[in-house]
């Protein structure tokens, strides 16, 4: 055992099935009020979304609420899921824009990818899902748990698909607890960096992989950074480079295992106007594969943010923001 074991992000998704009071928040007819006044008075602005800061507009009445969720994801179970906005009530721009300024009181969005885009679109694009070079968030495959680039990770659903792409969210404080008492001599190996699949995201003639640790405990704070089929096929495209030994190949198989075994994630699924908030160093996310409507207007559809949160707590200034240690029980 650890000392992580007793820090509020550690937990069971069965135990957070039961408590959704610690990680739920259904908006008031107030806040909602609140931010129909936003969509209006932005889109009469006319300003482009990427230049929507959250002074444009100030949210006094949800503005309690957004410090709670803060709150959560900085020190309490690191997720959070927000609904009951009636999404159907206005046009996928109207909508983005609500989220946007939410996003915006949060923190600063950050490029999720080498187009810059800072609201990203998950949809099926038709991409094939065994194209290394295709992020998976394209294609109706499923996502195996893993990290993402930035403090805070948001989701919003503009409309569910036919079915499956379940949410599912597991505690990587609790998948390294459960490494510590298995196999506390593969603990180090977290720690040290791996070679990572770049699936092409360098550019032209830019390295092939990147090396980055899944565990980084640098002053006295947790961070996980997750990632294994980057991993696997940095071995398998580059094996003199990137190869793995027996030990590390034990390791990921764990770090793949761990979240999928009873009781460890919780899941969600999501329905239209969901909201979905993750503190990205304590917290994995996985999709299950989805089946998708026919017609074009149907379609599955969720607006990404990724989030520099410089108002957490913590002091750390990376990207990958982690949560200091707790005492010794």
């Amino acid at each position: 055992m650890t000392a992580w074991l007793e820090h509020p992000a550690c937990w069971r998704g069965a135990d957070m099935a039961r408590t959704p009071d610690r990680w739920l928040y259904r908006l008031g007819d107030a806040e909602l009020a609140e931010l129909d006044a936003a969509i209006r008075t932005l889109k009469a602005g006319g300003k482009p979304l990427g230049d929507i800061t959250a002074a444009d507009f100030p949210l006094p009445v949800l503005g309690p609420a957004l410090a709670d969720w803060l709150e959560r994801l900085d020190r309490g179970p690191g997720f959070l899921l927000v609904r009951g906005f009636p999404v159907g009530r206005y046009s996928k721009d109207d909508a983005a824009l609500a989220y946007w300024i939410i996003g915006r009181h949060l923190g600063e969005p950050v490029s999720q990818n080498t187009d810059g885009d800072l609201l990203g679109q998950v949809r099926d694009t038709g991409a094939s899902p065994a194209d290394h070079d295709v992020r998976l968030y394209k294609t109706r495959a499923e996502l195996s748990f893993h990290t993402d680039g930035a403090d805070i990770i948001g989701l919003m659903c503009l409309r569910a698909g036919k079915s499956g792409g379940v949410s599912r969210i597991c505690s990587s404080m609790a998948v390294y607890e459960a490494i510590a008492r298995r196999r506390p001599d593969l603990l180090a190996r977290l720690e040290q960096p791996f070679h990572h699949h770049a699936h092409g995201q360098a550019g032209p003639g830019g390295p092939p992989t990147f090396r980055q640790p899944v565990v980084n405990l640098a002053g006295g704070l947790f961070r996980m950074f997750l990632l294994v089929w980057y991993i696997r096929n940095a071995a398998e495209d580059f094996p003199d480079l990137a190869g793995l030994g027996d030990d590390e190949r034990a390791l990921l198989d764990l770090l793949e295992t761990i979240p999928e075994e009873p009781g460890m994630a919780l899941d969600m699924a999501f329905q239209p106007g969901d909201m979905q908030f993750l503190k990205n160093s304590v917290i994995l996310h996985a999709r299950t594969a989805y089946e998708d409507w026919d017609e074009p207007d149907q379609k599955r559809h969720l607006l990404r943010l990724w989030l520099t949160a410089r108002q957490f707590a913590d002091g750390d200034e990376s990207l990958r923001r982690g949560v200091r240690a707790p005492a010794s029980p």
